[in-house]
């Protein structure tokens, strides 16, 4: 079979030129032919400088044949080894081998051809992407995200911004110093004392609402900055937030106080972090007060749970931050998220935290890492001290009986200043209505406040006042409730029973059986005092308006109600009592005693009578009313009746 060459030379069309050639000049004619299409593949410089290299360039040069096949052997097969001239019968065969290489060697260079141009296509297709990739970003960075209708509601949002309203009575009338914050002065003493130091605590505070918890512990930070060798610096923060609002996600995928991981199957993630299936932490409230003091107002109603995890934050003063989908080899996670998930994000603060509910609501664990600081409700003067100062700020002038007045029907500051608030729109309302000179000055009068009062349903704090009038059967005990301390009127009736030794016992059901064990006892004592059976007797005992009684304090001012009616004893109405009693006629310490005190002396009463037990918790510095300490009931009795017989009767 002859080559493709031998076929292009005899091509059957031109039959005559074949036998013109003898079989040598045929071969130096495909030799030729050869060397062309060598120079067409690689070009004819490169085929020069290839033979160079091969040491082919003299043979390919020389006027002999065999010499010239030589060079072309060496340059098809690159291979300079080959020396030997091959003889005029081999030349057909090596003919024939170069022929099949070439046919290779054009062949690949096909294919390489093909890829080439498909390698440029594809590049050139990533090359126009990337570049209109590139182009996205400078418009994404240079216009944002903004388009016409977020730009329409940023205008309106700013234009929104422009209006204000003035400030609120609370906030224009927020204490601006220690000064102004009313009755609390022992309070804010230890609160600074803890705060204000190279070591600072921890602090809970407890009270009732409005006495000024939130303003002081605002105020003592400040005061802390101040102090030489403090820790806090003049930019720490104090980052404020209202247990209420704050739930525990079992999920974690919303914890404002403690942060969260935002992972990237939520659509909370970044864009560019889910893409690449990377987590983002999201840092919480206790890393935002880091240096400073997070105060967190209502902490007992904070969830249970979410105190254990704050409690971990106080100890490691770091908040720890997890996520299944975290890899810590993925290099397309960025720094600050491997250091937060590896090291956590600082959380160094002092917490203090405010509650008008009682410490069993805390979690122990915080509180016995946290000092406490209870703060005193407010007494009527006090109240109308904030009143008068409050109008004062306000520049209008109060009527002399409008401080009194208003503190009739709280004690909260805060809803002391809402009533005079109040009070002032009212009277500039009424100003305006009349034509009168708007230079003239705004005086508030105690129908401005009684009509506020109405208007706003209140009624006054205290309606039992203690009296120097005398009373058989009735007797006043003390409760608290949130840190409010507040007088019981506890009544009693007995009647010889219509069969004897079958008398009977009534008291209110919604008292609690603790009120009524305290019955029991009373009862028991009466019999050991006076020696008289009470089975002879039905004895009725009431809590007027039904409240109801957690402890056994009660127990000593049922024993005075049910001996004063037994024995148609008058008791003195200016007298209140607290205190646990025994079978044994002992008078066991209770708890409660200081707001209890403070309710006694805010219903006016004379005197209070309260466990030796309890001694320690009667402060130093009481004024305005007498505390007596007592051991038995019979001293108890002596009080109740002491000097009744010469008191006016009431009824």
């Amino acid at each position: 079979m002859k080559s493709f060459l031998e076929k292009f030379i005899t091509r059957s069309d031109r039959p005559e030129l074949a036998e013109k050639f003898s079989e040598r000049e045929q071969l130096k004619r495909q030799v030729n032919t050869l060397y062309s299409m060598l120079s067409n593949i690689y070009g004819s410089d490169k085929v020069v400088l290839k033979a160079g290299k091969l040491e082919a360039l003299d043979l390919m040069r020389s006027n002999i044949f065999e010499e010239r096949v030589l060079a072309l052997q060496r340059i098809v097969f690159e291979d300079p080894t080959i020396d030997r001239i091959p003889a005029e019968e081999e030349i057909p065969k090596i003919i024939s081998d170069i022929e099949e290489e070439i046919a290779d060697i054009i062949a690949r260079r096909s294919v390489e051809d093909r890829l080439e141009k498909k390698i440029a296509e594809r590049m050139q297709q990533r090359h126009e992407d990337y570049v209109k990739e590139i182009k996205m970003q400078i418009i994404k960075e240079t216009a944002g995200p903004e388009n016409a209708q977020t730009l329409k509601k940023l205008a309106i949002l700013e234009k929104l911004e422009r209006k204000k309203l003035s400030r609120s009575a609370l906030e224009a009338l927020r204490p601006d110093s220690f000064e102004e914050v009313v009755g609390q002065e022992k309070a804010i003493k230890s609160l600074i004392s803890k705060l204000a130091c190279p070591f600072p605590q921890h602090i809970i505070l407890y009270g009732p609402p409005g006495v000024g918890k939130t303003t002081a512990a605002r105020l003592a930070l400040q005061v802390a900055k101040k102090v030489k060798g403090t820790p806090f610096d003049e930019d720490a923060a104090f980052v404020e937030v209202d247990g209420t609002t704050l739930r525990w996600d079992p999920r974690d995928v919303t914890n404002p106080l403690l942060g969260s991981v935002h992972d990237p199957i939520y659509q909370g993630a970044r864009r560019d972090l889910a893409d690449s299936g990377v987590p983002e932490p999201k840092l919480g409230l206790v890393t935002e007060a880091h240096g400073g003091v997070l105060f967190i107002d209502e902490i007992g109603e904070l969830d249970p749970m979410l105190q254990n995890k704050l409690l971990k934050v106080l100890e490691d003063k770091r908040v720890s931050f997890d996520s299944a989908y975290y890899d810590p080899h993925d290099t397309s996670v960025p720094q600050y998220i491997k250091k937060i998930f590896e090291e956590g994000a600082p959380a160094d603060f002092i917490l203090i935290g405010a509650t008008t509910r009682e410490p069993s609501s805390i979690n122990p664990a915080i509180r016995s890492r946290c000092a406490e600081v209870y703060f005193q409700p407010l007494t009527p003067k006090e109240i109308e001290q904030i009143v008068i100062k409050s109008a004062q700020k306000l520049n209008v002038t109060l009527e002399q009986k409008v401080p009194e007045l208003i503190s009739e029907y709280t004690i909260e500051g805060r809803k002391a200043i809402n009533i005079l608030a109040d009070a002032y729109g009212l009277a500039l309302y009424k100003r305006h209505n009349a034509d009168t000179d708007t230079n003239d000055p705004v005086i508030i009068k105690v129908e401005d406040v009684l009509e506020v009062v109405q208007v706003s349903r209140l009624s006054p704090f205290v309606n039992l006042k203690g009296s120097p009038a005398c009373e058989i059967g009735k007797v006043f005990g003390l409760g608290v409730l949130g840190f409010v301390g507040s007088v019981l009127e506890i009544e009693a009736v007995v009647f010889p029973s219509q069969t004897k030794g079958k008398g009977t016992i009534r008291f209110n059901d919604t008292a609690g059986s603790m009120a009524k064990d305290s019955v029991f006892n009373a009862t028991s004592v009466i019999r050991k005092i006076s020696g008289q059976d009470m089975r002879d007797y039905d004895i009725h005992v009431n809590i007027v308006g039904g409240g109801r009684i957690d402890g056994p304090s009660a127990g000593v001012a049922i024993m005075g109600a049910i001996l004063s009616s037994l024995q148609n004893r008058p008791v003195r109405q200016d007298v209140a009592v607290t205190g646990e009693i025994s079978i044994q006629g002992r008078i066991k310490a209770v708890g409660g005693v200081f707001e209890k005190i403070y309710g006694a002396k805010q219903a006016g009463m004379k005197k209070v009578l309260i466990p030796k037990e309890n001694e320690k918790d009667v402060p130093s510095d009481l004024r305005g009313i007498e505390v007596v300490m007592v051991d038995t009931a019979q001293e108890v009795l002596e009080y109740l009746f002491e000097s009744a017989e010469q008191q006016p009767m009431v009824g």
